[in-house]
């Protein structure tokens, strides 16, 4: 029986400033696969329902291979390489970098380009706990709000009003001159604030979320050119090198690639075919 589930969710109002959206997946007796961890707007936290999440590359090439039950990674500008052998389930949740600290009691900027056990921040007893919840639930709703209840659980003060702000108005490609007038600070300290808090700097944040919203618009029978044009790039080769520094890869060599993992379903449209 081959089983390939892949559903997005999510959260809860009140973790909506700090949680982006959730991803459940649950793959079984698919073929091996080396998957990319590409750059993005939001930290990553992995928690896995049984195999080990296998870490074969991290965006610091200075991390060694590692294998996690449960992963924290930070915002990076290289791509991560993830590789399971055809059995792979769990709930992947986006994490706002502001989130960082009102979640984890620390700034993004401390695990900016890092993959860490998740254990490490949280407590062992605390990740093992929700992954035996998880794993236990019926339907991937139930698995989200069993997250939703862990992470209001540590819930405390995050960053600062002007920090947020500055943050949207740079993800929304607000040029950055404009956004440190609008929040009364300097050009350095804006810079300052944003890799301290963050791990980025602010332009850095504009470019890879420029680049993942490009990413997120490729569709095969799309032109490149096209999504290049619409997302503010000079033209298709200005696309296709950016793609290749933060991604490893050619657009097209993405799509060929990785488009179909990446999918994801709204709860209740999981595809689970079975196959003698």
């Amino acid at each position: 029986m081959v089983v390939d589930e892949y559903v997005q969710g999510r959260p809860a109002a009140a973790l909506a400033p700090f949680v982006a959206h959730y991803s459940g997946y649950r793959q079984a007796g698919v073929a091996p696969t080396r998957h990319l961890g590409l750059p993005s707007p939001w930290l990553t936290m992995i928690l896995t329902l049984n195999d080990p999440l296998v870490m074969e590359s991290h965006p610091d090439p200075r991390q060694s291979p590692g294998r996690y039950d449960a992963l924290l990674g930070g915002l990076h500008l290289r791509p991560a390489v993830i590789v399971h052998d055809g059995w792979q389930s769990g709930v992947q949740v986006a994490l706002r970098p502001l989130g960082c600290r009102a979640l984890f009691g620390l700034p993004a900027g401390e695990l900016a380009g890092l993959d860490v056990d998740a254990a490490d921040v949280l407590g062992r007893r605390s990740v093992a706990e929700v992954r035996e919840k998880i794993a236990a639930a019926e339907g991937w709703a139930a698995r989200f709000t069993m997250v939703d209840e862990w992470l209001a659980g540590h819930l405390s003060d995050g960053a600062s009003g002007r920090m947020t702000y500055a943050w949207d108005l740079v993800l929304k490609g607000v040029p950055i001159r404009t956004v440190a007038d609008r929040v009364g600070w300097s050009g350095h300290h804006l810079t300052d604030r944003f890799r301290a808090e963050t791990g980025l700097r602010p332009k850095e944040a504009a470019r890879v979320a420029r680049f993942d919203r490009a990413r997120r618009a490729l569709r095969p029978g799309r032109a490149i050119a096209a999504v290049a044009a619409e997302h503010g790039f000079a033209d298709q080769s200005h696309l296709v090198r950016e793609f290749r520094a933060l991604a490893g890869c050619s657009p097209s060599e993405w799509l060929a690639g990785q488009f179909d993992f990446v999918q994801a379903q709204p709860i209740g449209e999981a595809h689970d075919e079975g196959h003698d």
